[in-house]
Formats: structure tokens, sequence, C-alpha cells
């Protein structure tokens, strides 16, 4: 008759931490890399278009993200440091980091929706066109690119949430040596001397050393 243990393997119990922290590095590398980029692209993209009336008629204006708002450009440049700054901080530091890759995400999902409806930035380039510095632009149209932005950042904020929270459980990059030899190779012990061999002698007069071992 077949054995049956009601125990469950211990093997299986310590492989499932390790599965999660690789599913959930893998997934925080490519939504932070992928974030980052689409906020960065969004921004240099048109959010907004209009046209200013001036002396020879209508006069077509467009907004770039970057013209609406710089948040999710300069957002985008720090969460993607955090990004890889997760790596090189362990404990309180990774928390630190992690927390701030999330504040970022967040922080560029908000600025891009704000500037979904502003049209500001065309009112101060109507007013520069007209030479009336109370122009508004006219015919005002929003493009969907500030809600690209937006899902840029919920890409990152998705990545600073796994890094709070799998984030131990994730690979942090080693030191180049020990802090046992104090940042130094170990010497290696001289070779004894051979009396026989006089370069022998000769190469521990050069250390300082007494070849007779008196």
């Amino acid at each position: 008759m077949e054995y049956v243990t009601a125990v469950p393997h211990p093997r299986s119990e310590a492989g499932e931490p390790a599965r999660s922290g690789r599913r959930s590095l893998a997934v925080a590398l490519l939504s932070g890399a992928l974030g980052a980029a689409v906020a960065l692209l969004s921004s240099r993209q048109r959010w907004a278009e209009g046209t200013a009336t001036v002396a020879g008629g209508a006069f077509p204006l467009t907004a770039k993200g970057s013209d609406v708002t710089g948040v999710p450009a300069a957002l985008a440049i720090v969460g993607l440091a955090a990004l890889v700054a997760v790596f090189a901080v362990r404990r309180a530091g990774r928390l630190l980091v992690s927390a701030l890759l999330a504040l970022s995400g967040a922080g560029i999902a908000a600025a891009a929706l704000l500037g979904a409806s502003d049209g500001s930035a065309l009112d101060e380039k109507a007013a520069a066109a007209s030479g009336d510095t109370s122009a508004t632009v006219d015919a005002l149209t929003h493009t969907g690119w500030p809600y690209v932005a937006a899902a840029g950042g919920a890409l990152l904020l998705v990545a600073g949430l796994l890094a709070l929270r799998y984030g131990g459980l994730w690979p942090a990059m080693s030191g180049r040596y020990e802090r046992g030899t104090g940042g130094q190779r170990p010497r290696r012990a001289p070779k004894p001397v051979d009396p026989d061999r006089p370069e022998d002698i000769w190469k521990a007069l050069d250390r300082g050393e007494d070849p007779t071992g008196a």
C-alpha cells in the first residue's frame, strides 16, 4: 500500500518566494522601462491645437506636451533612475527608492490628465502671435497623447508598487571586495628562501628580509 502523507514538501514552499521574486522583477523592469519611454515619447508629441486671430486672418497653433507641462518628462527620468537605483541599495534604502519610483509614476499620470484639457500654452502662443496679451486661442482641440502619457505613468506606478511589495526578494549589486579585506586584495605570503639559489637570496634582501632566517 502506498504511503500518503499530509506534510507538504518543503522544497516547493521554499521555491515559491524565489519564483514570485523572479516574476515580479521581470514585470517591474518591463513596466518601468516601458512606462518611462512612453512618457518621454508622449511629452514630445502634439497635445493641443487651435487658431489665433491675427491681422492676416486665422493662424494655426499647436502645443506639444512639453509646452503644456514639463512634469511628465522630468518625472520619467527620475523614475527611470529610481528603477536602476533599486538594485544598488538594500533594506530601508530600497523601500525609499521604490516609493520614489511609485510616486514618479503617479505624478506623471496626474500631470498628464490635468494637461489633457489645458489650453494655457496655446493662449500664450496666441498672445505672442497677435501681439495682444489678452488674446486667446480659438477652436481649441486636444489629442489623445496626454492619456498615453498617463498610461506610461501608470506603468511606472505598477513597477514601484511591485518594488515595494517584492523588492526584498530581488538581487542587489555586490561590492567588488568584501569588507573584511578593507577594500584591498589579500597579499600572498612570500615563498620560502632557498639558500642554494642566489636569486632567492637577492629577492629576500630586496624585500627587506633576512635570507638566513635568523
